[in-house]
């Protein structure tokens, strides 16, 4: 569970044009946001250019299965494009059948690198 104080402090970087953190929202014909992503910008040592780290992706459960996951990550690779990242890259968990199928569609399926974790947060 992130916690309230992290939530704010997240969409204040959002906000915050000097961040490397961004977000790109979906709307609905309404204007009503049915969902959105946040990425990470970060330096790396194998290029001069950024790396781009799909940090979260979300999409109302009403709005599921209508192309808004689709829209929101070609929007992202559009921007990655435009702006010279050589890499975005994301992690999903091995049971999210659904969110796979469509990362396997975009991507011609995972990458051979297995993620490690220590956990100092707990």
């Amino acid at each position: 569970m992130v916690t309230d104080v992290t939530t704010e402090e997240v969409w204040r970087r959002i906000m915050d044009p000097a961040s490397q953190t961004s977000a790109i929202v979906a709307r609905d014909a309404d204007g009503q946001v049915v969902g959105f992503c946040h990425y990470v910008l970060h330096d790396h040592t194998w290029a001069v250019a950024p790396l781009c780290f799909l940090e979260d992706m979300y999409v109302d459960p009403a709005h599921r299965r209508r192309g808004v996951a689709r829209a929101l990550l070609d929007r992202l690779l559009d921007l990655a494009r435009q702006k010279g990242w050589p890499r975005v890259y994301w992690h999903t968990r091995l049971e999210n059948a659904p969110a796979r199928a469509l990362y396997d569609q975009v991507t011609g399926g995972p990458d051979p690198m297995v993620r490690y974790t220590v956990r100092l947060d707990r």
